[in-house]
């Protein structure tokens, strides 16, 4: 069956609207006009898309099974006009890329500027999360790139396999944390702390259980769960909890002198990160030249030391440039 671009996007309009003459102001046409074009698409499936009540109009069945392809096909409508349209020089195409915190906080920035430099009329919306939503977003193109930790290929999703590096993840305090002041500090002696961290079924959960069980040891004390890393380094900054977490996260934090590594000898947990994308389609060219960028930059990017930087109550300053700035040397191509 083949859909007209533009019944499909009334359809759309009016499922985010809820409404026939919201959306008839959002699409610039007369609800009559909007009406008859909603009966066409409806007499081409044979069957209603929506219930009419006096407060709006609601999906039906048939609608609801329509409504995610329909939005794939306009996603990737909107792509084609993109990519042609940077063919023709008018180029304003967006790099949808999602990341993880880590990520996010240094090596996509970094790899976001190199491009806009290069190419100034391009445009970029960029998904922070875990990696199950990173992948949810993936698949339903809400992105074309996603970065994160490295995992087994789907059936829709792979990964970019000349596009890895490392970082390091520890265990990590406000420095004035109690633990601070104890000698010959293990892993053990954290069991009893009010730990906050992202919750079970996420890769920082799964990270951290394998150091722990790797000491021999089961979880620790976890008081909160949370996928939002902004309430993580605050629980850790204001109210004395620990967190597991990967350098880059908290370098900004590192040098305001409010968080840093709790310093257990032994305790470093190295993980690989990679770009992943879609299996099945092309990779948008707004998406490649972000790729070619981190290709750059993480083909420079070093393995962590497994030896935590000393400190006297701050940051060293001998020592004190954070890993994410030693590890990635942007190379100019």
């Amino acid at each position: 069956m083949t859909f007209n671009g533009d019944h499909l996007a009334a359809f759309l309009a009016i499922v985010q609207s809820g409404s026939l003459g919201r959306a008839a102001e959002t699409l610039h046409v007369t609800q009559p006009a909007l009406s008859r074009t909603v009966r066409r698409l409806e007499a081409q499936i044979r069957s209603p898309l929506f219930e009419r009540h006096s407060k709006g109009m609601q999906l039906t069945p048939i609608g609801e099974a329509l409504l995610p392809h329909a939005t794939l096909l306009q996603r990737e409508a909107d792509i084609a006009r993109e990519e042609i349209d940077a063919l023709r020089g008018l180029a304003k195409g967006t790099i949808r890329v999602g990341a993880v915190a880590s990520i996010a906080s240094v090596v996509l920035p970094m790899a976001i500027d190199r491009v806009l430099q290069k190419w100034p009329n391009l445009r970029a919306q960029i998904t922070e999360g875990v990696w199950d939503r990173l992948a949810d977003a993936l698949i339903k193109r809400e992105i074309d790139l996603a970065l994160s930790i490295a995992a087994d290929d789907t059936d829709e999703i792979c990964a970019i396999g000349d596009c890895q590096w490392q970082d390091s993840s520890y265990v990590v305090a406000a420095l004035d944390h109690p633990l601070r002041a104890k000698r010959k500090l293990s892993l053990a002696d954290t069991l009893d702390a009010r730990w906050a961290i992202p919750p079970k079924g996420t890769a920082p959960f799964e990270h951290m259980r394998q150091q722990f069980a790797s000491h021999g040891l089961g979880m620790p004390n976890v008081i909160v769960d949370t996928r939002s890393i902004t309430v993580l380094k605050c629980l850790v900054a204001r109210s004395g909890f620990l967190s597991w977490m990967a350098t880059p996260m908290y370098d900004a934090e590192r040098q305001a002198g409010v968080i840093d590594t709790l310093e257990i000898p032994g305790v470093e947990g190295r993980r690989t990160l990679t770009a992943f994308r879609r299996r099945q389609g092309i990779l948008p060219g707004a998406a490649v030249k972000l790729l070619d960028e981190l290709r750059q930059l993480t083909g420079t990017v070093q393995p962590v030391s497994g030896t935590p930087r000393q400190r006297g109550g701050r940051a060293s300053s001998s020592a004190g440039h954070s890993e994410s700035t030693r590890r990635v040397s942007p190379r100019r191509s």
